[in-house]
């Protein structure tokens, strides 16, 4: 039994892996500051059937106060530590770029510097697909250089990615980060595409559909997401003695004990097809209304997963009827919808 560090355990992704850590019998120490990105009460439903739970311990903090995450490190002296809070989304950087500095800039700091004290056997860090911006070369490999983001919140876990490695160069702190392709699921947050999607659908609202119909998504379900943080937790990155500084690698180090992976499904889906099943599973008619696409957005994702099946044995099995029906299921529990 171990103690875990969950940070973002009230989020979408967080509380699903604090879940998962607790099924298996960690102790799990969550922080989660209860921003309202999004409606708080979802957060709060989340948190609440953690802290039912055994072995669970709540700290509400924002991880941008220095002193404060320097305390949590103290007091904790976690086994590992899985970082997931963050600003999320890609439009909202648009508006708000300085919740992006100080939550994934200034936050993950603070996380790096309590990991450089405490010393954890592990930094399991959340990055995103959209890391490879301008990238066209499919399917999207952590081996090809990703320095063309598209986006401030992309631009912000690429820095992640570059100070992690600088961690665990100077400190040896071993380091993993994991770049999520279109996460969803049951208890997702309302700003995702199937949650407004649905909200749409029940009202009889027109769904926006940006670029035309014509994106595809690597979607990825919660469940499959959630194996392949709690496997990367249980192997800490190493140095890879194959790395070549004429060449390097920017998936690895050999500097370093860090690396780079994806957490994807690695088959993308139609737009069209993602939102026929969502009907379908509904038993309500869809009405669309398409749209240009949105500044920041690119038409494909696919994740190349070889290394993360590989090093993880990650293999991913929900395929988008299953979980988009898990969702429904769940939507229509939480707002008690027929």
């Amino acid at each position: 039994m171990a103690d875990i560090l969950v940070t973002g355990s009230a989020g979408f992704i967080g509380s699903h892996v604090a879940h998962r850590l607790l099924d298996r019998g960690d102790r799990v120490v969550g922080v989660d500051n209860i921003t309202p990105y999004y409606d708080p009460a979802l957060k709060l439903a989340r948190l609440a059937r953690l802290e039912a739970r055994d072995g669970y311990r709540h700290l509400k903090l924002d991880i941008a106060d220095r002193e404060g995450t320097a305390r949590l490190f103290e007091e904790t002296r976690p086994a590992g530590v899985v970082h997931l809070a963050a600003q999320p989304g890609v439009r909202y950087s648009l508006e708000h770029p300085h919740a992006y500095v100080d939550s994934n800039l200034v936050g993950f700091l603070n996380i790096l510097e309590g990991c450089r004290s405490a010393r954890p056997a592990h930094l399991v860090y959340a990055s995103t697909s959209s890391a490879y911006g301008a990238n066209t070369r499919l399917p999207f490999s952590p081996h090809d250089p990703a320095h063309h983001p598209l986006s401030l919140y992309a631009a912000t876990k690429l820095a992640n990615e570059v100070m992690a490695h600088s961690y665990a160069h100077l400190f040896r702190i071993p380091c993993t980060g994991l770049r999520f392709f279109t996460v969803y699921g049951p208890w997702t947050r309302p700003d995702m595409a199937l949650y407004k999607f649905a909200d749409a659908i029940v009202v009889g609202r027109p769904i926006d559909v940006y670029g035309e119909g014509r994106m595809q998504r690597d979607f990825t379900y919660v469940d499959d997401i959630v194996s392949g943080v709690v496997a990367a937790l249980d192997r800490p990155a190493l140095e890879n003695p194959a790395w070549d500084g004429d060449a390097p690698d920017p998936a690895t180090s050999g500097v370093a004990p860090w690396r780079i992976l994806n957490i994807g499904a690695s088959e993308p889906v139609e737009l069209m097809r993602y939102i026929e099943v969502l009907g379908q599973k509904l038993g309500l008619p869809v009405q669309l209304n398409m749209m240009p696409m949105q500044p920041g957005d690119v038409v494909r994702t696919e994740a190349d997963i070889t290394d993360t099946c590989a090093a993880l044995d990650y293999a991913p099995t929900t395929s988008v009827e299953v979980g988009i029906g898990k969702f429904v299921d769940w939507y229509r529990d939480y707002h008690q919808v027929g």
